[in-house]
């Protein structure tokens, strides 16, 4: 597919480390509890090996790319997809703009795609792990990148953001949640523009996909299936005939998606699109689909799933609403409520996120009220 210099990247200057201290910290992994109990894993625990690939149903195959921090990798679903040219394979959501991924796409064409076709990329949603290197397979294969309009400009607009200054409107978000002045010193000291480091320049052009869309792949029809919340309009897949869901970060069977206030729509209710989002899809899919996330292994139980993500989100907003009647709290004061995890400096600014994303919640539904006390928001409970 590429070559490779003696320096150990392609010509491409695919970097060898990230520009992140955890290069999953691309807003996939929620830092909330949650259950997978009543799932079912028809493969079991296991995942394609390096260079191979694993058949999941007709029409889609499993591949695995590797990356460094928490989640460890991300699944590439492989699309069978002939067209006038004849037999091809599309390939969804690519690992971030690293060496060691881009390396496993070698050892993917060095062995299972050997002498295969690729016929376009396909985008789930805007985060680096997941178009890191579409533009690269898009440019060095001359194939169009699909997305959904909602991701494609979302993401141009953060790549385009090339300040290494932390602008001012994060750290007055952050002291506004409650952050002290070590943190918010610490916050200037990484800089910003770690997206762009993670994915490789898009292209120029892309196709879209919209809610309804039915993608024809030959044999093979998948229909697009949007959500929000996790990401402005991530796209999901699927094929009715084979029972086949293509879920990317929608539907996680082990972790909850992160749903996070961010600076880019800081008045924005993630959480309110999310929950909404959980209740489309169990009005428009089946149960009994063969889940492919884009982290974790293949599953069903879909609704059950759906209904676990809504109830436990449903229960940490009754929880945090509850202690909030009893003393006004921030943010940051929010996070052993909504957190199994340990919060410190490498993922304060996710927690904080998606705290802010809790608390707007409750105040769209009008359980508490915010109060602004010298740059710093105080949640109050409402009689």
């Amino acid at each position: 597919m590429v070559g490779a210099g003696a320096s150990g990247h392609d010509e491409d200057n695919i970097p060898a480390a990230s520009g992140s201290p955890d290069a999953s910290l691309t807003q996939d992994d929620s830092f909330t509890a949650t259950s997978h109990a009543g799932l079912t894993y028809p493969w079991g625990e296991a995942a394609p090996a390096t260079g191979e690939t694993i058949r999941i149903a007709p029409g889609i195959s499993w591949a695995r790319i590797p990356m460094p921090g928490s989640l460890g990798h991300i699944n590439s679903w492989l699309l069978d997809d002939a067209d006038a040219d004849g037999d091809g394979v599309a390939i969804v959501d690519t690992g971030i703009c690293l060496t060691m991924c881009s390396d496993e796409w070698k050892a993917l064409y060095a062995g299972a795609l050997k002498d295969v076709r690729i016929t376009r990329v396909v985008g789930t949603h805007l985060h680096p792990d997941h178009i890191g290197l579409a533009g690269w397979i898009a440019k060095k294969l001359d194939v169009k990148l699909w997305m959904t309009r909602g991701e494609m400009l979302t993401a141009r607009a953060i790549v385009a953001d090339t300040s290494e200054t932390v602008p001012d409107e994060v750290l007055v978000q952050s002291r506004a949640a409650g952050w002290d002045d070590a943190a918010i010193e610490r916050q200037k000291s990484e800089g910003w523009g770690r997206f762009g480091m993670m994915v490789y320049p898009l292209p120029r052009s892309y196709v879209r996909m919209k809610d309804g869309d039915v993608v024809d792949m030959g044999a093979h029809q998948w229909r697009v299936v949007t959500g929000s919340g996790h990401s402005p309009e991530h796209a999901c897949l699927w094929n009715e005939r084979e029972g086949v869901l293509v879920s990317g970060d929608q539907v996680l069977p082990r972790i909850s998606s992160n749903v996070s206030v961010n600076i880019t729509e800081p008045d924005a209710d993630p959480l309110g699109e999310w929950l909404d989002s959980i209740d489309k899809l169990l009005r428009v899919l089946p149960s009994d689909l063969i889940v492919c996330p884009a982290h974790g292994e293949p599953f069903k139980g879909l609704h059950v799933r759906l209904m676990a993500l809504r109830d436990e989100h449903r229960m940490r907003l009754y929880n945090l609403a509850e202690s909030i009647a009893k003393a006004p709290m921030r943010a940051v004061d929010s996070f052993p409520l909504l957190f199994n995890r340990p919060i410190g400096a490498h993922n304060q600014g996710l927690a904080t996120g998606e705290a802010l994303a809790h608390l707007k919640r409750l105040e769209v539904e009008g359980r508490v009220k915010r109060e602004d006390r010298d740059g710093v928001w105080w949640y109050h409970g409402v009689a």
